[in-house]
């Protein structure tokens, strides 16, 4: 599943770089989502698979926060780079003829190097509060990998700050985004919902189709994650459900974006058949 991950999405970012074609704002996020994608899974599976491999599932202090900081670095990133997704597909649909003037290669690349500055320093915050905590020799970390969470809850100094922090990043940044795409695709919805054909409104539906889909992949799996954590009390259940957001849904994306994508197939085709 780790190989499939980085191939698709590999693939998709070869495709995008390699066709002129496809040098337009939808396509440069997808590039850079599927180069998000990459580093995320990066971050816990091949640590895992190597603990599978060698029978050893110790991690030392530095090489768990560093983990913890470039988890929350990719999984904020991929928060972001949605949300910026959403803004793109609103614009292409309620306000296509100022598109190309409004979505320009200047503002999409400050779009996304926002998105990395604010990620940066929101895992750089986390992190720095953790490093702060003191811990007894010898912990256990209910999970397969160092998830800030169950990390914090085995510290043996007071976690109240961290939690406060931990909540209000999750519900400024997380919730802000979850609403910004929330109200993208109310917009979108009404737009379309005023376009007479039918078959206009399936063209412009088809146009974020598989957005939706990935964004409803990403925050579905997350809150479940979280909800099913919180109710059971289970950390088996909740490194379970992990799986689903850190490997899953990293795993689909590239086949979601491209198996109904024409111009995908096609700058693929043109990539392997030089």
């Amino acid at each position: 599943m780790y190989l499939i991950t980085v191939f698709g999405n590999l693939l998709i970012i070869l495709a995008v770089s390699s066709d002129s074609h496809l040098h337009t704002p939808m396509y440069f996020f997808l590039s850079n989502l599927s180069l998000v994608d990459i580093c995320f899974t990066s971050t816990t599976i091949p640590k895992m698979l190597m603990n599978i491999q060698t029978q050893s599932k110790t991690i030392a202090y530095a090489g768990c926060i560093t983990q913890m900081y470039f988890f929350i670095l990719f999984a904020g990133l991929d928060n972001f780079i949605l949300t910026v997704m959403a803004y793109d597909r609103f614009v292409a649909i309620c306000h296509p003829l100022h598109y190309t003037v409004i979505m320009n290669p200047q503002l999409c690349r400050l779009l996304v190097l926002l998105s990395w500055i604010m990620s940066v320093l929101n895992s750089l915050l986390e992190s720095l509060m953790v490093l702060h905590l003191s811990f007894c020799s010898d912990l256990e970390i209910p999970h397969f990998f160092c998830e800030f969470n169950q990390v914090v809850q085995l510290a043996c100094s007071d976690t109240f700050l961290n939690n406060i922090i931990m909540y209000f990043t999750a519900g400024l940044l997380g919730g802000g985004s979850l609403a910004g795409i929330l109200y993208s695709y109310s917009k979108i919805l009404s737009s379309i919902r005023g376009i007479p054909s039918a078959q206009g409104k399936y063209k412009a539906f088809s146009t974020c189709a598989s957005h939706l889909s990935v964004v409803s992949l990403f925050y579905g799996t997350l809150l479940g994650v979280y909800f099913s954590s919180a109710a059971s009390r289970s950390s088996h259940s909740s490194a379970t459900a992990s799986v689903m957001y850190t490997v899953v849904t990293p795993m689909l994306n590239p086949f979601i974006y491209s198996l109904r994508n024409k111009d995908i197939k096609r700058a693929l085709e043109r990539f392997f058949g030089r």
